[in-house]
């Protein structure tokens, strides 16, 4: 099981993730939704079409990307929570900023999203006791350099050993099992081999926690297939039923209807059904 602040998710089945980011710049639809009221009917639609959680986003973490300043992200997320709290989905905040955290749990976030996996002085502690749900993250480096020449020894053990590092941490500032997620980081300070070795080796990652799934539109996807960015959404499906039948808790997307439909015929058609 998942808790996930107010909801407490089984997890027989992935779980889909839609995102709902509210910038300028994000790498695929960065200001189709900066308008609070653009984001929040997207966000509706997205729980319409089959999302259980929905991931608002206030500051882009697109490779190259400039950091905003926490009153810019603040302005950006919570019109967009505050609208979308109540219509059924739980609701996760896509932030690196202990006073983001602090206010978005104030205004009823259930889940927050790191790519920093906490290690922000004051992270931990902003998230302790809310009773929500974490995704811990891993990333080489900031956006604006991560994928200048990343580098690993042994991306699948380093990335495991980063992960279980701040699950231990996690857990001795007194976060429950059940609160915690993990995420690969795909993208974030890899290179296209180091995202297919970590994307294989998913099995191993789940052994250690439930595991979020974020390839959605992704260079990775690009690269694979030769698509530009508002070409990917059959590698993106694919991929997210791959990262399923590899033991995937959590599959974070922008194209909610097609991978929701994607995964019932999967569990209805797939092998063992």
């Amino acid at each position: 099981m998942f808790r996930c602040g107010r909801f407490l998710f089984p997890l027989d089945q992935p779980l889909v993730m839609g995102i709902v980011n509210v910038t300028p710049d994000s790498f695929s639809d960065g200001g189709r939704f900066l308008a609070p009221r653009r984001a929040i009917e997207h966000g509706l639609r997205l729980h319409a079409e089959g999302a259980h959680i929905l991931d608002i986003g206030g500051e882009s973490t697109r490779p190259g990307s400039a950091t905003v300043g926490v009153q810019e992200e603040l302005d950006r997320v919570l019109p967009v929570l505050e609208g979308l709290r109540a219509c059924g989905a739980a609701v996760s905040v896509d932030t690196m900023k202990p006073e983001v955290m602090a206010a978005a749990l104030a205004a009823g976030a259930d889940m927050i999203n790191d790519v920093r996996g906490f290690e922000e002085p004051g992270a931990l502690e902003a998230v302790a006791d809310s009773g929500c749900g974490l995704c811990l993250m891993h990333m080489r480096g900031m956006p604006r350099t991560m994928q200048a020449d990343p580098v690993y020894d042994d991306v699948v053990a380093e990335v495991a050993g980063y992960l279980g590092q701040r699950l231990h941490a996690a857990r001795e500032a007194g976060i429950a099992t059940e609160r915690l997620t993990i995420d690969p980081g795909f993208g974030f300070g890899k290179t296209l081999a180091h995202n297919v070795a970590l994307f294989k080796n998913l099995p191993v990652l789940a052994d250690m926690a439930p595991v979020l799934v974020g390839v959605s539109r992704k260079s990775m996807i690009g690269l694979i297939t030769g698509r530009p960015v508002e070409r990917r959404q059959a590698g993106s499906v694919a991929a997210a039923l791959l990262a399923a039948r590899h033991g995937a808790a959590v599959l974070r997307v922008h194209d909610v209807a097609e991978t929701v439909d994607a995964l019932n015929i999967l569990r209805n058609l797939g092998e063992g059904t």
